[in-house]
């Protein structure tokens, strides 16, 4: 069992077939627990996960064996790639995969907060039919700001090529990558000129809480605000209080500081008035955490770590 692949999340199965096809043997558990999966994982050279639990500093040492993990999605937050990198451990994910669908997402979020459809269609359902209460904002003509240049901003920009817009980007991480999309600019010129933000870091230490009071008052502007990066990145008690205060008109959030390891649900626990607050506010659009998640992005990120895990165990 030197060279198997423990699989402990639910996968499209097209990773399985691709798997089979290269002759890479495996065992398919995504109902498998933490403890469960710490139980075997020595016997096992490779761990192909979503969200289910953390690859802490404690998994990783029990199995002596283990030579590559792959996350299927984006973001590398429940694995301490740091250790990885110390003991000569291959990690890879798929971003590749659901870059299209959350650019795609996020367009759509900030169409539906301008244009007032969450309301508006509500409203038809109860008999109300309101045109001047439903006027609408164009896109056209505003300055988006995004944070963040990778896959995922870096699709968000082309789909947002046909509306007349002005992109610029600003990437800690990232320079010379201006192109007929976006304009590479520093943060401060973001801070200047930006009507809409949309937040596309991954979740680190660097980037926990981001998006906090002191942040959003450096921006000019009253802005709009689309996070589908991750949920604490942003600071959901400064995020209410400027809503509030109208320094920030209105945000799309597909994700929540609020939000379970896993995503599959938010933690009771930390339910808060800000959050009742979101409930409530029409300045405000929310989705489950889905902003990557298509039926096509769900085969595309399975078959880039099948792709992944064959090109190194050959």
């Amino acid at each position: 069992m030197s060279n198997t692949i423990l699989i402990v999340d639910e996968v499209h199965k097209i990773l399985l077939d691709i798997l089979n096809r290269n002759n890479i043997t495996y065992t398919y558990q995504p109902k498998i627990t933490l403890a469960e999966a710490k139980a075997i994982i020595s016997s096992y050279s490779g761990i192909i996960i979503r969200s289910k639990f953390k690859i802490d500093k404690k998994f990783i040492d029990l199995s002596p064996k283990l030579k590559i993990i792959g996350r299927v999605g984006a973001g590398l937050e429940n694995i301490d790639t740091e250790y990885c990198n110390n003991k000569n451990i291959k990690v890879v994910n798929s971003p590749e995969g659901n870059k299209d669908a959350v650019g795609e997402h996020a367009l759509g979020m900030i169409l539906s907060l301008f244009n007032k459809l969450k309301q508006a269609d509500l409203q038809i359902r109860n008999g109300i039919w309101d045109r001047e209460n439903n006027r609408g904002i164009e896109l056209a003509g505003k300055t988006i700001g995004i944070i963040g240049y990778g896959n995922m901003g870096s699709a968000f920009a082309k789909k947002l090529s046909g509306f007349d817009v002005n992109v610029i980007a600003y990437d800690k991480y990232k320079t010379n990558f201006s192109d007929k999309y976006v304009k590479e600019v520093e943060l401060n010129e973001i801070f200047e000129n930006a009507d809409i933000i949309s937040l596309h870091t991954p979740l680190t230490e660097e980037t926990k809480y981001l998006i906090n009071f002191e942040f959003i008052r450096n921006f000019k502007k009253q802005i709009y605000i689309i996070n589908t990066a991750r949920g604490q990145s942003l600071n959901i008690a400064d995020l209410v209080n400027e809503l509030k205060t109208g320094k920030i008109l209105g945000a799309c959030l597909d994700v929540l500081e609020y939000e379970k390891l896993n995503f599959e649900n938010i933690a009771n626990n930390n339910i808060s008035d800000e959050y009742n607050y979101l409930l409530n506010s029409e300045k405000v659009i929310l989705s489950p955490h889905v902003a990557g998640w298509t039926n096509e992005s769900y085969v595309k990120i399975s078959k880039i770590i099948a792709e992944k895990f064959t090109a190194f165990l050959a």
